[in-house]
């Protein structure tokens, strides 16, 4: 064992690094050796690499010992990395096992026979400079229960003196002006920030290393002193009753921790019981299918780097599409004619409707926000007037605040499994202030029942739909194919793929849209003007903030109205594919083709070159750039059959198909014989 401590920091932990080597033979005593060996160095250190030859094949998944061996691992909290057979009978025996340490672009190299009959593993790991992250810097405020009562106090006058200013009654509405409704936010906004800064300013603290194992609570800190101070006794004394004593208060820990561990998540999954998007990536780290430490933006990646990338690739999309297509707009065939009763203004709200969609929404904060979103829900009675005042005088002039259309944009990273120094490997989600989304959350009501009155939905478009999801979509289209299987039917679908699609949207085909298309005339569509002009954003990462940028196209991912008006501009995609005969199911941006045919009539596939080539054409006319090179085909039905089919499919209407026997769709991958196993497989081997 070699114990690594950082220069600079004797106070930290060390870095333990374990060789072993257990010989084949029988294994009862080393299970019970290693299981106190694994106690004691976790008591020793939270950052732990072992690696050696165990003898034990972990491939073989239904082997006793090496069922017991990862229950081991899995109780004190230990992770295999290796994955590869590393012995000349393509076994794995040689491993890797990390605690509260990640390791990065391990290898396992072929076999050398001149060396060995197991085979040289490499891997790198990072020690985080401990000075570095001491030294950095945080801004923090903290808010007491006499704070909230003394900001309850302050503001509660202050807002009520300011509401003459505005000179805007109720019954005066319609005579507001643009500028008294920005004057009525900024006032607003800025009584709120000032008081919260009054009350309680913010304080600037030095952060300590995070620690990853949130569960570890004062009963397990004091049991683990206990542990070590009844080691050290009996390594002083080596005295058996000391030795025993030190046995049982291990033991007692280790069941402390465990137990520690298992209430923090049933805690977390109990309170989260209606987040799946949570609930999917609490247990994808407990399985360790990625990694559970939220990927970090590097320092050498500034805040202006992100913009300038981010404004520089809708500009490169745009360009390509006008360079290679024609883009003259394509309306929907729909016209006023065909909708019953138009939208022509929005109508104001009451404090009740007001009140629940506030209490109801999540109570998430962006940097643009005044306060905390939990302290606006707790003083809502005494600024709700405030809050009603501006949203009826948004929808009644159909204008929408100024300080509603600024957006902080935070890069995300598309797959954990992507390196964070890559800007290409980030999307931008848009944070916009709590009240802009509360006025948007009004407007998606209203505009959804225009839009449920008059069936003006895509019936086959299940993204941001009531009791519409990945799953109705998955179900729809699975069952279709299974159909079409059982009755001797073999299946093409083809899974289109498009490039930043949220981001190209243009501003000038979507009113359009609006008004020919879904019917919406006057004031409401004067709303939805001001809503998508002058809007602008900025990137803040690593503290910092870039320049202001001017949003000239696209919807915000990560508003609230964005993905409705999203599948609103995507409305005509639906009658064009239908003139071709093909079954189709759209989620958000995701298109799904799909066209089954008896063996010996693969001339219909003809009919599925025409049609993405109408769509090709429509998409360029509407500045959505399908991604060839990420388009996804797959064949279905009997083996002997679908590869007739296969020979004649490489390429539609010149986009080259990247043909494969697994696609994964909506999340699901499925198999060319439809058996799932694909799918299930690797479920399976997520969850041991």
């Amino acid at each position: 064992m070699l114990s690594l401590v950082h220069p600079s920091c004797k106070t930290q932990k060390p870095v333990l690094l374990v060789t072993i080597y257990r010989p084949p033979g029988p294994y009862t005593e080393f299970l019970s050796d290693f299981s106190d060996f694994l106690s004691d160095l976790v008591l020793s250190s939270d950052k732990i690499i072992i690696v050696g030859d165990f003898n034990i094949h972990v491939d073989a998944k239904n082997h006793s010992l090496n069922m017991v061996f990862n229950l081991l691992l899995n109780s004190i909290g230990f992770s295999q990395n290796v994955k590869e057979p590393t012995h000349h009978f393509n076994h794995t025996l040689d491993l890797v096992l990390t605690y509260g340490i990640e390791t990065e672009h391990l290898t396992v190299f072929p076999e050398n026979p001149l060396l060995s009959d197991h085979f040289l593993i490499t891997f790198t790991f990072t020690i985080i400079d401990y000075t570095a992250v001491e030294s950095r810097l945080h801004h923090r405020r903290c808010l007491s229960e006499s704070g909230v009562t003394k900001f309850k106090n302050i503001i509660h006058p202050l807002l009520s003196s300011s509401m003459p200013c505005t000179n805007i009654e109720q019954s005066s509405y319609l005579n507001a002006t643009p500028t008294e409704v920005d004057h009525l936010v900024n006032n607003f906004t800025s009584s709120l920030r000032t008081t919260l800064d009054t009350v309680t300013p913010v304080k600037t603290k030095a952060s300590n290393q995070k620690y990853l194992t949130p569960w570890y609570n004062s009963q397990t800190r004091s049991l683990k002193q206990m542990t070590r101070k009844l080691e050290r006794k009996w390594c002083v004394t080596n005295l058996e009753d000391h030795h025993l004593a030190w046995r049982n208060s291990l033991l007692l820990y280790k069941k402390a921790l465990r137990k520690a561990r298992t209430s923090y998540y049933l805690s977390l999954i109990e309170e989260n019981k209606n987040n799946p998007r949570f609930l999917f990536s609490t247990v994808a780290r407990l399985t360790n299918s990625q990694s559970s430490v939220e990927p970090t933006i590097p320092l050498t990646l500034t805040s202006n780097d992100f913009m300038n990338f981010f404004t520089n690739k809708m500009l490169i999309i745009r360009e390509k599409i006008t360079n290679n297509h024609p883009t003259d707009v394509i309306l929907s065939t729909a016209t006023f004619s065909t909708i019953d009763i138009q939208l022509d203004s929005f109508s104001p709200i009451d404090l009740s409707e007001l009140t629940s969609i506030i209490t109801s929404s999540k109570p998430s904060t962006c940097l643009l926000d005044p306060i905390p979103t939990k302290l606006l829900k707790e003083v809502l009675p005494l600024i709700n007037a405030s809050i009603l005042n501006m949203i009826n005088l948004s929808l009644i002039i159909g204008y929408v605040p100024q300080a509603f259309k600024l957006a902080v944009v935070k890069p995300l990273l598309k797959k954990p499994s992507l390196d964070p120094a890559v800007l290409a490997n980030y999307r931008p989600i848009s944070k916009l202030p709590f009240i802009s989304k509360i006025l948007e959350r009004v407007v998606v009501k209203q505009l959804t029942d225009h839009l449920q009155r008059n069936g003006l939905f895509e019936e086959f478009q299940s993204g941001f739909r009531a009791h519409h999801s990945t799953e109705t979509a998955l179900v729809k289209v699975t069952n279709d194919l299974l159909m079409a299987t059982d009755s001797g039917l073999i299946s093409v679908l083809v899974l289109l793929d498009l490039s930043a699609a949220f981001d190209t949207v243009d501003h000038n085909i979507l009113l359009a849209r609006l008004e020919h298309a879904v019917g919406i005339t006057g004031t409401a569509l004067q709303w939805f003007v001001s809503y998508l002009s002058n809007r602008l954003q900025f990137v803040h990462v690593n503290g910092e903030s870039s320049s202001h940028s001017k949003v000239n196209y696209g919807v915000p991912q990560g508003s609230v109205l964005g993905p409705t008006l999203f599948t609103l501009y995507m409305l005509p995609l639906g009658s064009i594919i239908r003139r071709h005969s093909i079954h189709f199911h759209c989620y958000a941006d995701d298109t799904q083709l799909y066209l089954s045919m008896k063996p010996g009539n693969t001339h219909q596939l003809v009919k599925l070159q025409e049609c993405l080539k109408d769509i090709k054409t429509w998409m360029a006319s509407n500045f959505l750039l399908l991604n060839s090179d990420q388009t996804e085909v797959i064949v279905l039905g009997p083996e002997n059959l679908r590869n007739m089919v296969s020979n004649q499919i490489l390429t539609l209407d010149g986009i080259t198909l990247a043909f494969s026997n697994t696609v994964r769709n909506l999340g699901v991958i499925f198999d060319q014989d439809m058996s799932f196993s694909a799918h299930t497989g690797s479920a399976e081997l997520l969850g041991k």
